[in-house]
């Protein structure tokens, strides 16, 4: 909680005890950890939860690991409790803000987080989903009334955007990647999600809205692709890293698109994240407690909390077919419809 612009530790402390009863060290242990953070610099609070407030606050890390870290410290630490319309009853409200997180190397190692719910082949099928586009065929047909499947994927959308109207689909993917390298410094490339006509009504509307790019020269002249990512709404815990994970990799495929456009090496650079609505649900607090919070403390180093890529490759490549052949099962249960 910041007063004044300063941490209150002991604020937060008494507000966090009602719902984790017993558990005063730990908490306690996380509100200096904090302090020590803020200090650095690398979590803060742009606008500080109360009157009527929202919190705005940001998180960095030099990779993925890192800032996602920092971020769930911050919120744990500087959100405000909010209900939802999701919330059961007897449900603890969920802590939120509005977070601005920022990945400085965002393919540098280690890239990938221990504490992140899932396995390593739900990591990569999450990936394959949305840089790959494996599960676009689940998509409902939107004049039939009794297609029950997904409303949508993030890779339809980047790759085949559809507007009434419009004989074909928009690649948005190919078209950000041509105005990149028609014009480094344009402001106008970037692709978007939200289509009004069917998400304003849809009972899951699409959290990912848009993915903006811009090319800056680095001190030797090289290019650097600087990416602006924004949620409207994120679950922290349970969603946000490998939603990271897989934008991250796309982000990576678009530099190497523009590359190729422009004939020249263009790099990925600092990698903006930002959720209007970031927030770990009340459900669940214990879970991310006995997860996370235990994880972070549990092992001092911060090696030990993560794992390189290059180590995740083996267990990624042993997923592919089954991941392949979990797709095919499920076509094949439900039949497929293109």
């Amino acid at each position: 909680m910041m007063q004044n612009g300063e941490f209150n530790g002991q604020v937060r402390l008494e507000e966090l005890q009602k719902y984790f009863p017993g558990e005063r060290d730990r908490i306690f242990q996380t509100m200096e950890y904090t302090r020590l953070k803020i200090h650095a610099g690398d979590i803060g609070a742009i606008i500080p939860a109360g009157h009527g407030d929202i919190p705005v606050i940001f998180a960095r890390g030099k990779c993925l690991p890192e800032a996602w870290e920092n971020s769930l410290i911050a919120l744990f630490t500087l959100g405000a409790f909010l209900q939802t319309q999701y919330d059961k009853a007897g449900d603890p409200p969920s802590l939120d803000a509005t977070m601005l997180m920022t990945i400085g190397e965002p393919l540098s190692e280690p890239m990938i987080h221990r504490s992140f719910p899932g396995g390593l082949e739900d990591l990569e099928e999450y990936r394959q989903e949305v840089v790959d586009g494996i599960k676009n065929h689940w998509i409902r047909d939107p004049n039939d009334p009794e297609d029950n499947r997904w409303e949508y994927t993030y890779n339809e959308r980047m790759f085949a955007y559809r507007v009434p109207g419009l004989a074909e689909p928009v690649n948005q993917f190919e078209g950000m990647a041509q105005a990149l390298a028609k014009s480094s410094i344009t402001r106008r490339a970037q692709m978007v999600s939200w289509q009004p006509w069917i998400d304003l009504g849809a009972y899951d509307p699409a959290c990912w809205q848009s993915l903006w790019g811009r090319i800056m020269p680095d001190e030797q002249g090289r290019g650097i692709l600087n990416l602006n990512m924004r949620f409207r709404s994120r679950d922290a815990y349970k969603a946000a890293f490998m939603n990271d994970f897989a934008f991250i990799d796309l982000g990576n495929k678009l530099a190497l698109r523009v590359s190729e456009l422009r004939g020249e090496e263009i790099t990925l650079g600092r990698f903006v994240d930002q959720s209007d609505s970031y927030h770990i649900y009340g459900s669940y607090f214990r879970e991310f407690f006995d997860g996370f919070l235990k994880l972070l403390f549990d092992r001092k180093n911060f090696e030990d909390r993560t794992w390189t890529k290059e180590f995740a490759e083996p267990f990624f490549e042993e997923a592919r077919p089954v991941i392949k052949r979990k797709i095919r099962e499920q076509d094949e249960k439900y039949g497929r419809k293109e």
